[in-house]
């Protein structure tokens, strides 16, 4: 009675919280798309109609504060940029974070945060949309670009979901989350993307930029995650940013020269 009377008080709680809602009552694939039980916001750029490749990305922990949402520039540049290539690009806001509209991405209940949050329940909410958009959407090929905490989120779906990421690039990745955390405080409820480096289905590509002057995801942890990768047969490369910091890697040209790259590989 006790427990039952404990999970009660959780559910009640959970939806008095409006951030804690049920996946998407309006999911229109371009603003909204619904996770395995949460509704996670998006923008959407580009081929909207027959997409022969689909674009993620993947935002980082923003752990300064504020929205989610510096990387719908690069969603839409990019749907610009490579419109030749029939790109649909879309921007998925993570969950919990707002996107500064006034709304949220929705998050579970003991889930929420900025830290110690790339749990397997947020990561199957992620997982579950970019399935749903490549459903709906129904291209040819699924590219994640994901930065910081959001090339952690794509390297453990790789493992994951083996296949529904046909390509991955990680910028500014943690690579391998128990050595990026030596010295700090340990993040015990989030997966480990070393972890999940042995499920991930063998045609996979992956692309690593991490910036030389990176001195929070430190380039050796990237290069450790992907000749782990290539030890397993994955074909990965790891690239080195000169003059590069943590958040401008982003911003360099070597990231659209990856999805370029991967783009013409078709």
């Amino acid at each position: 009675m006790r427990h039952a009377a404990l999970a009660s008080l959780v559910i009640a709680l959970a939806l008095l919280n409006p951030a804690h809602a049920a996946p998407c009552t309006d999911e229109d694939f371009t603003l909204r798309v619904s996770g395995a039980s949460e509704c996670l916001l998006t923008r959407a750029y580009g081929q909207k109609e027959a997409p022969d490749v689909l674009l993620v990305w993947l935002h980082g922990d923003v752990s300064s504060g504020g929205p989610a949402n510096y990387h719908f520039a690069h969603a839409e540049r990019s749907a610009s940029t490579f419109a030749d290539h029939k790109v649909l690009s879309v921007a998925l806001v993570r969950p919990g974070y707002p996107d500064g509209s006034g709304e949220s991405s929705s998050v579970a209940f003991m889930h929420t945060g900025r830290t110690d949050h790339y749990t397997k329940e947020n990561l199957t909410q992620v997982a579950t949309a970019i399935e749903r958009l490549r459903q709906h959407y129904q291209p040819r090929r699924v590219i994640a670009i994901g930065h910081s905490g959001g090339a952690a989120t794509a390297s453990v779906i790789l493992g994951m979901c083996p296949g529904l990421i046909d390509a991955a690039i990680l910028v500014s990745s943690p690579g391998d989350l128990a050595a990026w955390r030596e010295g700090r405080r340990p993040w015990h409820r989030s997966e480990n993307p070393m972890a999940w480096t042995d499920k991930i289905a063998p045609t996979t590509r992956v692309i690593a930029l991490t910036g030389e002057a990176d001195d929070n995801t430190r380039p050796e942890l990237a290069r450790r995650h992907i000749e782990t990768l290539t030890q397993r047969g994955i074909q990965a490369t790891f690239t080195p940013l000169p003059g590069e910091g943590h958040n401008s890697a982003l911003r360099s040209p070597e990231v659209f020269g990856a999805i370029r790259t991967l783009l013409q590989e078709r």
